[in-house]
């Protein structure tokens, strides 16, 4: 058995971090980043493989024999967001950046990789899945159509927040990030001259009510206790300012914490639909494409995570999300098909108030081998716990 020198390990996992913030790709095309993630795996002499044609790794670590297999997971890709850090390693490719921290979810991977093959014998096998495409909401499924889930009787990931200090693991009970679905909505009215409007169906105006309308799903028909947003971001109609439109074009989220009002949800954006095209007499298409179901951390799991948490940071810095993350997050493809918790690492920078998804948004990454600490950890308590029964 090989001891892990902890310092040694970090000072390689912050250099890692800075290597894949230098060069961000984008979903599915992290190319770069799935080379490194080999040669460190390769290093390691863990034995690993590409997704077929695609960027993305899947790596076995050997445990004991008959008992399922534990996953770890970590996102790989990047934004389409041109970087105002100001950092020395920022982006060199313009308009891509790491803007949410997956960069540093790959070196927390990467560390319990090592921590793990240093092991003499682990209680349960340990998958290692390095997934593509979260921001695209698409990553996960691909995973699991390449056999990430084969054999797997729990799996862990997490992400770093800004919400929480360095050596804090945020560990929730529950309803973790919401659902997120996607919609659509194409509007054909009557175009014509804005001097004769009594001619026309105008699309601007049955658009405009809808949008209106939509808002009141959330605050009319759904119980203040189940938090709900629909958000109409896009809204195109019209080509000039004396011409009345005859389209619109309408695209939007919709996002809640419940399946069942997610259901609701879904109706109601049809029925309102409906009755504004038969009050204007327009033709209006909707259609919804679902994408993210609600992330819900199981029971027995959160256990397992609470448990590995205070091993590595001590149960007065393990803490809990006061909300859930009305975000969407594709590590709830995982949980649906097997038991599992997705934590939150501390990562917040004092002074900084800049968020996820922003040009400017760093994190202390002193949160790099306590991600690694914890993944390796609780990977191997959920072992003895498969082990055992």
């Amino acid at each position: 058995m090989v001891t892990v020198s902890y310092a040694k390990l970090s000072d390689k996992l912050v250099s890692i971090r800075r290597d894949l913030h230098r060069f961000p790709e984008l979903g599915w095309r992290e190319e770069r980043t799935t080379e490194k993630i080999c040669e460190v795996l390769d290093e390691l002499k863990i034995p690993h493989r590409r997704l077929p044609g695609l960027t993305g790794v899947i790596a076995d670590i050997p445990g004991t024999e008959g008992v399922p297999v534990v996953a770890l997971r970590a996102d790989i890709d990047a934004l389409p967001i041109h970087e105002e850090t100001n950092l020395e390693f920022a982006s060199s490719i313009e308009g891509n950046m790491h803007a949410c921290g997956h960069d540093g979810h790959v070196s927390m991977l990467l560390g319990a990789a090592e921590i793990l093959a240093s092991e003499s014998a682990l209680p349960a096998p340990v998958r290692l899945l390095f997934q593509p495409a979260e921001e695209l909401g698409a990553g996960a499924l691909k995973m699991i159509e390449h056999g990430a889930l084969k054999d797997v009787g729990m799996i862990f990931g997490g992400h770093i927040d800004r919400h929480f200090k360095a050596g804090v693991i945020a560990v929730t009970d529950g309803v973790v990030n919401a659902s997120a679905d996607k919609f659509v909505i194409d509007i054909t009215g009557k175009g014509g001259h804005a001097a004769r409007p009594h001619e026309t169906v105008d699309a601007v105006i049955a658009g405009s009510l809808l949008v209106i309308a939509l808002q009141t799903i959330v605050s009319r028909e759904v119980n203040p206790a189940h938090p709900s947003v629909v958000t109409v971001g896009k809204f195109e109609a019209g080509t000039a300012s004396n011409v009345i439109a005859g389209r619109c074009h309408m695209e939007g989220t919709i996002r809640t914490q419940d399946d069942e009002v997610r259901r609701h949800l879904h109706e109601a954006l049809f029925r309102m639909a409906q009755s504004v095209g038969q009050l204007h007499g327009a033709t209006i298409d909707c259609r919804i494409v679902e994408s993210l179901p609600v992330l819900t951390n199981t029971l027995a799991a959160t256990d397992i995570a609470r448990r590995a948490a205070a091993a590595v940071v001590g149960s007065k810095r393990v803490e809990a999300m006061a909300t859930a993350n009305m975000g969407g997050e594709d590590f709830s493809f995982y949980i649906h098909e097997v038991p599992g918790c997705y934590v939150r690492f501390g990562g917040q920078v004092e002074g900084c108030v800049f968020p996820a998804h922003s040009s400017k948004f760093v994190f202390d990454e002193a949160c790099l081998l306590v991600g690694a600490q914890y993944l390796a950890e609780v990977a191997k308590t959920a072992g003895e716990t498969l082990r055992v029964g």
